[in-house]
């Protein structure tokens, strides 16, 4: 059955290769090249080459987060493939700047647009991956599959970050360029808007498939068994929280509403993210100014991380979520990551940045277990919503990070620092996980189903979506 659906989804799983492959394949250079294009020949590191990534960071955070809901919103109206097309086509552009030249001139040049590109493209790809899966995989498998989405994209990274170690710098932006272009031809021409015709499977095929129950057993006695487990685990089952006439701003109230679960998730994406984003702004100018890390040593750091990644992604946490569930994997990956930022903080040596990637395997559980949650709450016809509406707060998150962590790893890392401490950033990301860490512990595991208040808009599709929760996985 898994073998089956991770088949058919592989187009989608191409797509975000290809556009993973793109990002990752620049991480390990552009620190370089931002430095050597705006500190004119300064040590290892200035404030400008910081507050640059910081500025970019907010300035994007801020597109990103009215644009995802609204991508959100439109893909489950108009198509996940027609919404992919727009930011793919944008994202080609900023890499081929540099990949033409990288003096200071072409490197603003390339600083503008991909900052106002950004606003659209950032995390658009993954968003509409992650609501592609959602809607065409039900039940337990779907957080399987978020694993194997997540996982691929891990993939990318050794691939990329292994490309990035031996190619030329100039090399390095063409190629990565021209990812991106393959990954949107191949999305247009092979990627299908849905795997069925249907809203959901065929309900004989996958009775054949599932184990043996006849259409007498589904249809007749199995409407109440239906009713076993709710869609929205903590209010009365409305799988249809929007109204079409909303804007989708009104969108993502009308759904944050409908489900404490939901909001729960939401606060822990937002430290998530918030501390992702200001490990983002100071790791490596930290790691550069520390130790003196360049080019080769940041993609091999990095080509570690995305093997550790990739393995904990497709093969370690579906096991976790099938053995304690979705909540524990999120706090287990959260716990993990604080400590990971913690021991970097104090890094006394070069080798311990190489020795703390045993920690890696946490931030990879955190956000497909989030939204692995995030999803149960709405029904399939929704699922662009709430991706979206995730990715809204992740844009938030990443737009507050950069006016704490910029100035404050700019500040340590400079001869004005109040006390020795260049890590003291990465000690302040540690805080805020632990945060996030504290909320996870509160989402409450899936209460027993409620069989009274019941409202259900579209009897259909509740049926559908429980059917998969029950039967399937």
């Amino acid at each position: 059955m898994e073998e089956y659906r991770l088949g058919e989804l592989r187009h989608i799983l191409t797509t975000v290769f290809l556009s993973g492959f793109a990002d990752f394949l620049l991480r390990p250079v552009i620190t370089d090249v931002t430095v050597a294009a705006v500190c004119a020949g300064q040590k290892d590191s200035c404030s400008l080459a910081v507050y640059l990534t910081g500025v970019q960071q907010v300035a994007v955070g801020l597109g990103t987060m009215f644009m995802m809901p609204v991508i959100g919103n439109f893909a489950d109206r108009y198509g996940i493939k027609i919404l992919l097309t727009l930011p793919m086509c944008l994202s080609i552009l900023p890499p081929a700047i540099l990949g033409y030249r990288r003096d200071t001139s072409f490197f603003y040049a390339y600083y503008i647009i991909k900052s106002l590109f950004d606003m659209v493209c950032e995390g658009t790809v993954d968003c509409l991956a992650y609501a592609y899966v959602a809607k065409n995989v039900h039940g337990r498998k779907r957080i399987s599959m978020f694993g194997v989405l997540a996982g691929v994209r891990s993939i990318s990274g050794v691939c990329a970050t292994f490309s990035a170690r031996f190619l030329p710098i100039a090399s390095t932006f063409q190629v990565s360029a021209m990812s991106l272009f393959v990954g949107l031809v191949y999305m247009r021409i092979f990627l299908k808007e849905r795997l069925h015709n249907n809203d959901d499977y065929n309900y004989e095929e996958e009775v054949g498939h599932g184990g043996g129950r006849n259409d007498q057993e589904v249809h007749d006695g199995g409407n109440l068994k239906m009713l076993a487990e709710p869609i929205l685990r903590d209010a009365p089952i409305k799988t249809h929280v929007f109204n079409t006439n909303y804007s989708s701003l009104k969108d993502m109230v009308s759904l944050i509403k409908n489900s404490t679960i939901l909001i729960q998730a939401l606060v822990v994406t937002f430290f998530a993210t918030f501390s992702q984003s200001g490990m983002g702004s100071a790791f490596m100018y930290f790691l550069k100014a520390r130790f003196g890390f360049n080019k080769n040593d940041f993609a091999e750091l990095l080509l570690l991380v995305n093997i550790i990644g990739s393995i904990s992604q497709l093969f370690i946490l579906p096991i976790l979520v099938s053995a304690i569930g979705e909540r524990k994997v999120l706090s287990t990956g959260l716990l993990m990551e604080f400590l990971n930022a913690a021991c970097l903080s104090v890094a006394w040596s070069a080798w311990v940045p190489y020795a703390t990637t045993l920690l890696v395997p946490g931030v990879m559980f955190v956000m497909p277990s989030v939204c692995g949650i995030a999803s149960r709450q709405v029904g399939s016809s929704e699922q662009g919503k709430v991706q979206g509406c995730i990715s809204g707060v992740k844009a938030f998150a990443g737009v507050v990070a950069p006016f704490l962590f910029s100035p404050l790893t700019a500040l340590f890392l400079s001869e004005n620092a109040p006390f020795y401490f260049p890590g003291f950033s990465l000690l302040c990301v540690a805080f805020s996980l632990m945060i996030g860490f504290l909320q996870s512990l509160l989402i409450k595991e899936h209460p027993p189903l409620l069989l009274t208040n019941i409202t259900i808009n579209n009897p259909s599709e509740v049926q559908q979506e429980i059917y998969h929760e029950a039967y399937v996985s």
